[in-house]
């Protein structure tokens, strides 16, 4: 799937203001199963600096400060992105799917941040430990049947809705609320997965679903890494593994890390911002398959 994006952050103070450095995660993902091919960032006030950086995830990440004072800011990302969808995960596999619990010590090292728990002390929320052993158990403790059951699970016992405001909300409240937006969901099911020994990570991005709706807006979910196959996506929200019409801005281990901006601002006491966005997606058509010609045998 090819797609242009355009993503449109207009941030309105009640007074003039003095803008803090800002981070922005409006980039999308460049490598694995998609490419950037054009990207650009149009700021204003226009920054007095800017200069990209390689989170720890991997994510390129644009940090800005500016001078003076404002009443708004106003962010457009335009991006040409290209996605393909990923190797079915059985064929990655090759007939060694990986049990469950997966041992952690099998792991890379690089990768034992995204088995953290959500708890002070790195513990898991008791809540999402019971909910991945009953997901366990349906799954026959193999990975894939284990991540559909989970899913199923989740959805089942939370019922999805949107909120806009706010961080995503752990997995104990999620279950005890039975509601949850997509990035309520996407905890839950990370904080299920790491208890199981599975690496996992938050997403934000876009879901480009197909009939478009009639505004789009960022989404949430998850990627879990699979030995054998890496890092691969898995959305709560829809039940099941993503597709090429999800693209990815950015994903950490820890889910405020993604936000699209993040930053701070001074003035009058008690002053006040209003956030407004769009975001406008033109997705191509999908070419049509080229005929197969008949095989031809010799006599």
């Amino acid at each position: 799937m090819r797609a242009e994006l355009i993503h449109r952050l207009t941030y309105r103070y009640e007074a003039p203001v003095q803008l803090g450095e800002h981070r922005l995660c409006l980039r999308p993902r460049a490598q694995g199963h998609q490419r950037l091919i054009q990207h650009s960032l149009q700021i204003s006030p226009v920054p007095v600096h800017s200069h990209e950086l390689l989170a720890a995830s991997g994510d390129a990440i644009e940090r800005v400060r500016f001078q003076g004072s404002t009443a708004s800011l106003q962010i457009d990302a335009r991006s040409l992105v290209e996605t393909r969808q990923a190797a079915p995960l059985l064929d990655c596999f090759n007939g060694l799917e990986p049990p469950l619990p997966y041992p952690r010590g099998q792991l890379n090292h690089d990768l034992l941040g995204a088995l953290e728990g959500w708890l002070p002390n790195g513990q898991h929320d008791p809540s999402a430990v019971e909910l991945a052993q009953d997901a366990l158990m349906g799954g026959n403790q193999q990975a894939l049947p284990f991540l559909q059951q989970l899913m199923e699970m989740i959805r089942d016992r939370v019922k999805y809705t949107q909120r806009h405001i706010g961080p995503a909300w752990p997995a104990g409240r999620t279950l005890r609320e039975r509601v949850g937006s997509c990035r309520d969901l996407a905890m839950l099911m990370m904080e299920c997965c790491r208890s199981v020994g599975l690496p996992a990570r938050f997403v934000s991005g876009y879901h480009l679903a197909e009939p478009a709706p009639e505004q789009y807006d960022l989404h949430a979910w998850t990627e879990i890494y699979l030995p054998g196959a890496g890092w691969r996506g898995f959305d709560p929200s829809a039940g099941g593994e993503i597709t090429s019409r999800y693209i990815v801005l950015a994903s950490s281990s820890k889910p405020d890390l993604t936000a699209a901006v993040q930053g701070t601002f001074s003035g009058p006491v008690a002053t006040e911002s209003k956030l407004t966005w769009t975001i406008e997606a033109v997705v191509e058509p999908e070419p049509l398959s080229a005929p197969v010609a008949p095989l031809i045998q010799a006599a």
